[in-house]
């Protein structure tokens, strides 16, 4: 069997890495450089360059060359080179041939095994978007990791010893991932993640570029400007000003030249970004929360992913844990030597019994059966695998038919949060024929949801009376990837006000007691996804049912009284 190695395949820069004589060793790249830039250039005679060299191209062919691909992962869109469109997997799986290419020179010997890390936040469509990138590059995907958890794994293989609970704060170039974990003399257990997908380094770029100039639909300047922006950013951790200089950048309407001479300032930067950076607040007081440890019972808080090098980044992860986070481990290498470290336990290079790791699967798993309601049927999400849930997992219920002398049910499947089917990413459905028939209920169907160490689900229907089954993966081919909805922001949204007083009644309700079968619940937690999603309209509708519920409940209460 051949080696197995690990890659870090980030949004702006990746890395491999393996295990020598049982230490995780970083991989250079054919430049003699352990970082490579995640960007790839095709050439119109096909060939492909990664990394510095297709860099160069950024600027002069901007239409064949890739960026930030990762951030496309599982979007179901596609990118165009010489009039031939790509998936963003195929991209991913150039950079990733070339890592291996690497390898194989360094190594001096084929790899064709790779654990692949991702965010933890990913979702299931962009993991097997990841595991089918590395396929296409011909690997053996041995194991999907996410990032935290591979940071966690570099920091305790030095500190076997320890017994801790460790935060890790994971900011890179397009995402943010925040992971409580438990390390306890070489067990790393895994609590709780939290995270957001569209947020991370390149993110300020953007922000930077818009209060520099407006590069309107020229590719080149917008290429020169995202590079300033960059550039300006880096520089502005370890100085308070940097001069931006872009002459030439653009023309204007007259046809003549516009040139960007600015300075800014780290403060500048700063305010602008301060809305971006407090953001990432919530995902770690959520994580907390889901770990059920409050800030000071953190012993270890690790900082991972370039974006955690920006000094308000580092004071705002301070003031929030009331801690100074440590930097034990290299914030941009570690997750690649983690991933190595995973592929060590694998092949056996680093003894199991020394380190042992566990996960979670960040999303909630569930289908959405139709219920019965005041409202008549209406499809409801129903949790199977709730988020944080210590994986591998097997979760099953039995549901009943819906309707007298079905014969066949699609048991859907969906990923998310909410209560709301539609607010949720649906991944696909499984189709169950051959019910005998009967009357609505007689019949009984056992769903049962596996999820992997990969974070990658297999969905299996069993009609009880008979035995039959279907068992399949859920084919999540472009489906596109939602982000979280944070639902605490209902009353940061538009209109909010007109909505509190009812909403704080119907909770009052709830509170005491007066909602069983949970459809009170629904209604209020539907309304208030609504206002977060900015759907006034369907906000309105809710509120007219939660008023007419609320008057009903009114009328029942009273005729109680009386009898």
């Amino acid at each position: 069997m051949s080696k197995i190695v690990g890659i870090d395949l980030g949004t702006s820069t990746s890395e491999i890495a393996c295990i020598v004589k049982g230490a995780p060793k970083l991989i250079p790249n054919s430049q003699g450089k352990l970082i490579t830039p995640s960007v790839v250039h095709i050439g119109e005679d096909g060939t492909i360059l990664v990394g510095e060299e297709a860099a160069e191209y950024l600027f002069t062919r901007p239409d064949c060359t890739f960026m930030e691909v990762k951030r496309l992962t599982g979007s179901g869109g596609k990118l165009s080179a010489h009039g031939k469109e790509y998936a963003p997997e195929e991209i991913q799986a150039m950079l990733l041939a070339y890592l291996v290419r690497c390898a194989e020179s360094h190594l001096k010997e084929k790899i064709d095994r790779a654990v692949i890390t991702v965010p933890a936040y990913f979702t299931d469509v962009q993991r097997r978007a990841t595991a089918r990138a590395g396929e296409l590059a011909g690997l053996q995907v041995e194991r999907i990791i996410n990032e935290p958890t591979a940071a966690a794994l570099d920091y305790g293989l030095s500190n076997l010893k320890e017994c801790k609970n460790v935060l890790v704060y994971d900011l890179g170039g397009g995402t943010l991932d925040v992971t409580v974990l438990e390390l306890f003399e070489g067990v790393i257990d895994v609590k709780a993640s939290s995270g957001n997908n569209h947020l991370g380094g390149k993110d300020f770029d953007e922000i930077i570029m818009g209060r520099l100039a407006d590069a309107g639909g020229d590719e080149r300047a917008l290429m020169r400007l995202k590079k300033a922006a960059e550039d300006c950013k880096i520089a502005l951790s370890t100085r308070d000003e940097y001069k931006v200089s872009l002459p030439f950048l653009l023309t204007d309407a007259g046809g003549k030249p516009v040139s960007v001479e600015q300075i800014v300032s780290r403060r500048d930067f700063e305010e602008w970004v301060s809305e971006k950076v407090n953001s990432t607040r919530t995902p770690m007081m959520s994580a907390l929360d889901d770990a059920k440890l409050l800030p000071g019972e953190l012993q270890v808080i690790l900082l991972v992913g370039g974006s955690t090098r920006i000094p308000c980044v580092k004071k705002l992860v301070e003031e929030a844990l009331g801690a100074v986070p440590r930097s034990p481990v290299d914030p941009d290498l570690t997750v690649a030597r983690g991933a190595a470290i995973q592929a060590g336990l694998i092949e056996g290079s680093i003894n199991s019994e020394d380190l042992v790791l566990t996960d979670v699967c960040p999303y909630t798993l569930g289908t959405a059966p139709l219920r019965d309601g005041l409202f008549g049927k209406r499809q409801v999400f129903d949790p199977l695998i709730p988020r944080n849930t210590t994986i591998p997992t097997e979760k099953a219920k039995i549901y009943g038919t819906v309707g007298d002398y079905q014969t066949e049910v699609i048991v859907d499947v969906y990923q998310g949060e909410s209560s709301d089917p539609d607010n949720n990413e649906r991944l696909g459905e499984v189709h169950l024929t051959g019910i005998p028939p009967a009357r609505r209920g007689k019949e009984q169907i056992e769903v049962t949801f596996s999820y992997d160490m990969n974070g990658i689900l297999q969905v299996k229907g069993c009609v009880v009376s008979t035995g039959k089954q279907v068992s399949s993966e859920i084919n999540t081919t472009g489906v596109k990837a939602k982000p979280p909805l944070d639902i605490s922001a209902w009353e940061r949204a538009e209109g909010a006000r007109q909505f509190r007083p009812l909403l704080r009644k119907a909770e009052k309700l709830i509170a005491s007691g007066q909602d069983p079968e949970g459809d009170l619940s629904l209604l209020v937690h539907r309304i208030k996804e609504a206002l977060v999603l900015k759907n006034k309209e369907q906000a309105e509708e809710l509120r007219d049912e939660l008023l007419v519920f609320l008057e009903l409940l009114e009328k029942l209460d009273k005729l109680e009284r009386r009898l």
